[in-house]
């Protein structure tokens, strides 16, 4: 891994069966770096393609408000159950079937749910294809880790901006095509087929690659909750989850209720989306060139931060910069999953520590949105709302400045054992 310039990473760092095994070709790590990138182009489809045409598909099922509402909590239910389970079922099926399996899932759940006349069943048939989402999430961090160990950053960029331009592409695409069409339905199930352009060149890579692990450490979410970078990562993505859901879900709404027409506000949201895409090409490059990483934890906070308090006592005069502002902030989600990897000696630590920190992350994540709607109706203002997502950033940097040391998960886990030996 590329933790620094010139930095020599210990003999330790890569088991003697990975030290032994051939070096890939540059076709295979061409296959394996497209493979990864429309991997990820897929992993938020399932989620962004709803939430534009809601009132569409409730009404086409006749499902209760209670049911859309199970709809739109249910991503975060599936990230956090089958992303803490990826690592076990890494260890059984390799990470090349499994990801496989996880695209197969993601695509039957879509293309099928399309065809669903029940609201039971449109539900079940969406956590079969978010539960697809949910071990891509975790999995995609490995195999960058495997495959790229001196290019995570490079990888890192390509699969975070990959993952940006799928959530961008579900949420912008899914209105034009179901009005074109009159069918919710076909705007809802045509993402299937990016699932199976995605499984091509995996179905490819499978025919020289084994099952089971790969990468001879067995490393499980117990031991990871033994140590601080565990719970560091934990919370960390967490609290930025949290904060980014609370502006997905509420930034256009605050604007509109201090002035701004929808069309604007709408604007407003979509900027501030977009910027993930810039975010994502430069900072994991940025990330692995350096050994401490603590700076950009201060610097996304104090651009989240002034983004706040530019909201909170002048939220439409220059709302512009307010949004570039939050945008820089949101740079933390490129900052948490790159962490996964610099944080990790082997791709089993990365799996590892990447399930703990999305599995539990999100639940965090979860919570974040209803309680700032329900400050919201308690104080009838955005100012208590708003101090909620301060704390919360608050929370983040005096986290993010231990998660950014130059340490390793897997030191951490050998100190424990040794002092419980």
């Amino acid at each position: 891994m590329n933790a620094g310039v010139g930095h020599r990473e210990p003999v330790t760092t890569e088991p003697p069966a990975a030290r032994s095994s051939p070096a890939p070709t540059r076709w295979v790590l061409l296959i394996l770096g497209v493979g990864i990138a429309l991997a990820a182009l897929n992993l938020r489809t399932a989620i962004t393609s709803v939430g534009p045409v809601l009132d569409e598909v409730t009404g086409g099922l006749g499902m209760s408000g209670a049911g859309a509402g199970l709809l739109t909590t249910l991503p975060v239910l599936c990230f956090a159950l089958f992303g803490g389970f990826t690592p076990v079922l890494s260890r059984r099926l390799g990470d090349h079937h499994l990801l496989v399996y996880a695209l197969a899932a993601l695509t039957l759940g879509l293309s099928t749910r399309a065809l669903a006349t029940e609201p039971w069943l449109f539900l079940a048939l969406s956590t079969v294809a978010l539960s697809g989402g949910a071990v891509g999430n975790v999995i995609l961090p490995a195999l960058v880790k495997r495959h790229f160990p001196h290019r995570v950053g490079l990888m890192t960029t390509v699969y975070t901006t990959a993952l940006a331009a799928g959530t961008a592409i579900a949420a912008a695409a899914t209105v034009p095509v179901e009005q074109s069409t009159g069918e919710w339905r076909l705007a809802l199930g045509m993402y299937a087929v990016f699932g199976v352009v995605a499984a091509l060149p995996w179905l490819a890579v499978l025919r020289h690659s084994s099952r089971g692990s790969s990468d001879g450490t067995r490393l499980g979410i117990p031991q990871v909750l033994r140590t601080g970078i565990g719970w560091q990562a934990v919370v960390y993505f967490g609290t930025q989850s949290s904060i980014a859901y609370i502006m997905f879900g509420w930034y256009a709404q605050m604007l509109r209720d201090q002035g701004m027409d929808a069309s604007t506000s709408g604007v407003a949201l979509a900027y501030l989306t977009a910027l993930g895409i810039p975010m994502s090409l430069s900072l994991p490059v940025l990330l692995t060139r350096t050994r401490d990483q603590r700076f950009f934890v201060v610097f996304f906070a104090a651009a989240y931060l002034a983004g706040v308090a530019g909201l909170w006592l002048s939220p439409l005069q220059g709302v512009w910069v307010w949004t570039t502002l939050i945008g820089i902030g949101m740079g933390s989600f490129v900052f948490a999953l790159t962490m996964f990897a610099l944080r990790t000696r082997t791709s089993a630590g990365t799996a590892a520590l990447s399930a703990v920190g999305q599995s539990l992350g999100y639940l965090i994540g979860g919570a974040g949105p209803f309680l700032f709607g329900y400050l919201h109706d308690l104080s009838d203002s955005w100012s208590a709302p708003l101090l909620l997502v301060a704390v919360l950033v608050v929370v983040n940097l005096s986290v993010g400045l231990l998660l950014g040391r130059n340490r390793y998960l897997e030191d951490s886990v050998e100190a424990l054992d040794r002092a419980s030996a």
